[in-house]
């Protein structure tokens, strides 16, 4: 009887443990649906600020996605606030959804939402087809007033292969129908005097920032037209064969904002090639107008062509040689440079550079920023330097190759020192 039971009882206890196993399951499975559906309400819940934010990291395909997932993303997907800044990055390979894989959407978003695009920029790589296409896109810019527009070639210079002409239609459409252009980057473009004059009557009161470095089609008439007109002109990028003494005297008149950064490219095309020269008055003007105006200069220059430079007095804050530079053009640099404040050097010959980093260090109270490539220095002139200078140094770049041991220092020593 007790093993009958006893039977009994297990099978009557392991019933019940069943089917409290059972109801403890169908609990579990219906709590893990109540998430998902709670999860699933919170993400359509979300508010459209929060949308919105989101939205503006996803490249367009998946933007375009995304706006399938629900009525409420399709709604974010086209709100005038999310299209106010937008990257069109422009490639070849087959991974590419602008060109090749989706032009059809580029199509509906410029239909959509052209005049609601202020702040764009075109990355493209080196193939022609791409350029083309950011020119396509501009052409089609007719309703819209871009306030900032910047054409970035992220290899070799593909804008300079296309037809002129097509470039030239391209842009004019975005110069004639924005009004308040604050912005524009066009280095490595074809972009020519006639182009910046319809920008400068269209634009004049607005601009504010114009990078257009690599330029071959512009003359210094060209770039002088903008600033005599455009006389809220903060920040100019140019290569040196635009700049002037009548361009320098046009920022320096009266009507003119104070300049605030001023970029120069030195480069050589051809070995032995003639530079003009910058009077040191204009220079003057330049200063007296605007006191605090930074003034860069990258040079990619052979020794034999620094001639007409550095021989007076200039307001070079940040210097750049990209390639092999003298020690008589660094000694020089140290005479004419008082407002320097940043100095790269790539390379220099196998002769140390002591005294005019001594001279450096003396005369150019503001140098914050040093980096030194392949050049030779004594431990003892760098020991120097460093004592001179530290207490202001911000950045120092220097390979330990550069530096030669000599009879007061080794390697080891100046790191203590």
């Amino acid at each position: 009887m007790k093993r009958g039971l006893q039977g009994n009882e297990q099978e009557d206890g392991g019933g019940t443990s069943g089917g409290c196993q059972k109801t403890l399951k169908r609990s579990r499975k219906q709590r893990r649906e109540k998430d998902l559906e709670d999860e699933e309400a919170r993400w359509e819940c979300l508010p459209q600020e929060i949308l919105l934010h989101v939205f503006q990291y996803l490249p367009l395909l998946d933007r375009a996605f995304a706006s399938q997932v629900c009525r409420g993303w399709n709604e974010a997907f086209h709100m005038p606030e999310l299209w106010r800044c937008f990257e069109f990055e422009l490639n070849q390979p087959a991974s590419s959804y602008l060109k090749a894989t989706h032009p059809d959407l580029i199509k509906q978003i410029i239909k959509r939402h052209s005049d609601h695009l202020q702040y764009v920029s075109f990355k493209v790589d080196s193939s022609r087809e791409s350029a083309e296409a950011a020119c396509d896109i501009l052409s089609q810019l007719v309703n819209c007033s871009l306030k900032t527009l910047g054409l970035i070639s992220t290899a070799r210079p593909s804008f300079m292969e296309m037809p002129k002409s097509h470039f030239i239609s391209a842009l004019t459409v975005v110069f004639v129908n924005s009004k308040s252009l604050s912005s524009l980057k066009i280095d490595d473009t074809p972009v020519d005097d006639p182009s910046l004059k319809v920008l400068v009557a269209n634009n004049s009161d607005t601009l504010k920032l114009l990078k257009m470095s690599s330029c071959p089609h512009v003359s210094p008439a060209g770039i002088l037209c903008v600033a005599d007109q455009c006389h809220g002109l903060r920040e100019l990028a140019l290569n040196y064969h635009l700049l002037s003494d009548e361009l320098l005297i046009a920022l320096s008149s009266e009507k003119h904002v104070r300049l605030e950064h001023l970029r120069i490219d030195v480069v050589s095309e051809n070995p032995g090639q003639q530079f003009h020269t910058i009077k040191k008055s204009s220079w003057d003007a330049m200063k007296r107008h605007s006191p605090k105006f930074n003034l860069v200069m990258y040079f990619y220059l052979y020794e034999d062509e620094f001639g007409p430079f550095f021989r007076d007095e200039i307001p070079v804050t940040h210097l750049y040689f990209g390639r092999s530079v003298s020690k008589d053009v660094l000694g020089r640099v140290g005479l004419n440079c008082p407002r320097l404040v940043e100095l790269v050097v790539c390379a220099n010959g196998l002769r140390p550079l002591d005294e005019e980093l001594i001279r450096i260090a003396q005369r150019c109270t503001q140098l914050s920023a040093i980096g030194l490539g392949e050049c030779e220095v004594s431990c003892s002139a760098f020991v120097e330097f460093v004592k001179m200078c530290g207490d202001r140094l911000t950045q120092l770049s220097i390979m330990e190759e550069v530096l030669v041991p000599d009879h007061r220092y080794g390697l080891d020593d100046i790191h203590w020192e």
